[in-house]
């Protein structure tokens, strides 16, 4: 037992303490280095959210004219697509997109031809070829819309009565719907075959 060394209890406790270092305080440079990488990180973080704000807006302007895009374009192929079988119910399934005195107006029309084109077994089929919001001021829009619109009867021996008709929409925003509260044709082309 004599060849252990005497005092190995103080050989570990030199070891231990030559392997930790000392605490410093950071020195000035090391603080001023922190402050200026904090800075710039508010300073970026800023910049990002002052860029994101119009891009958010942009978007939900986007979002807002698709909504009234789609809504017109879904109205006008709903208003004008018809058989003679359904041309009565017409008025209440159209009754969805349309507010204010339009939708007495057209209740009005459409009872009015709704007789005749029975009789005359009249079918309207009324495709959307292009829809542009032309103007939006809160809750108020205006949409241009572009359509085919094909008639059939056999009257006229099925012959197909050709129109491109553009109209004007104007909308309201009630609650989350956009409903029309006006609507003027624009152009009128009529390509029907002449015999």
């Amino acid at each position: 037992m004599e060849d252990q060394p005497a005092d190995s209890g103080d050989l570990t406790t030199e070891a231990e303490t030559e392997d930790t270092v000392p605490h410093r305080a950071p020195s000035r440079g090391i603080k001023v280095a922190a402050a200026a990488g904090a800075a710039a990180f508010v300073a970026a973080a800023a910049f990002a959210g002052a860029g994101a704000e119009p891009y958010l807006t942009d978007r939900a302007l986007v979002q807002v004219k698709l909504d009234i895009a789609g809504t017109a374009a879904d109205a006008i192929t709903t208003l004008w697509t018809y058989t003679p079988e359904d041309m009565e119910t017409l008025p209440d399934r159209a009754a969805k997109f349309l507010g204010g005195d339009f939708e007495a107006e057209y209740r009005k029309y459409i009872d009015a031809i709704a007789a005749p084109n029975k009789q005359a077994q009249v079918s309207n089929n009324t495709d959307v070829l292009g829809t542009a919001v032309e103007s939006l001021d809160g809750g108020n829009a205006s949409a241009i819309v572009y359509t085919n619109s094909v008639a059939t009867s056999p009257v006229t021996k099925n012959i197909p009565s050709l129109r491109y008709l553009s109209y004007r929409l104007i909308m309201e925003k009630r609650g989350t719907d956009w409903l029309i509260t006006k609507m003027n044709a624009i152009t009128s082309l009529d390509l029907t075959p002449r015999l």
